[in-house]
């Protein structure tokens, strides 16, 4: 996941994160929470993402400015594989962050969740 460049202060993802921010799906996915409370919470749900999809390269990054000076919307995309199939992993993303004191406060996040459900569930 990028992180809005010059608008948050940190040199690590999860440092540009408020330790009260709220991290939001705008997707079900089976085992994956809809909002998740803290940035405590947020570091330990994420956790175990590289031990099921290993990430290559993300790129694609358009950023869009809100008449709001707190909100930028990130369009992205990333590659990589499905370790426990090898099958290609490509997913699209939309991410709506409010920003306040250089720290994400909230971080809307819509996917393309058939492309990761099929990834998924592939066989290689």
């Amino acid at each position: 996941m990028p992180k809005p460049g010059g608008l948050v202060d940190s040199k690590h993802y999860f440092d540009t994160f408020a330790d009260e921010a709220v991290y939001e799906s705008r997707y079900h996915f089976p085992g994956w929470p809809v909002t998740i409370r803290g940035r405590a919470s947020l570091m330990a749900s994420l956790s175990g993402y590289g031990k099921s999809i290993k990430l290559h390269t993300g790129d694609g990054l358009v950023v869009h400015r809100s008449q709001d000076s707190r909100v930028v919307i990130l369009e992205y995309e990333v590659h990589g594989e499905i370790l426990s199939s090898g099958a290609p992993y490509n997913n699209r993303f939309i991410s709506v962050i409010t920003i306040e004191n250089r720290k994400i406060i909230n971080w809307r996040d819509y996917m393309d969740s058939l492309a990761a459900w099929t990834a998924l569930n592939s066989a290689s």
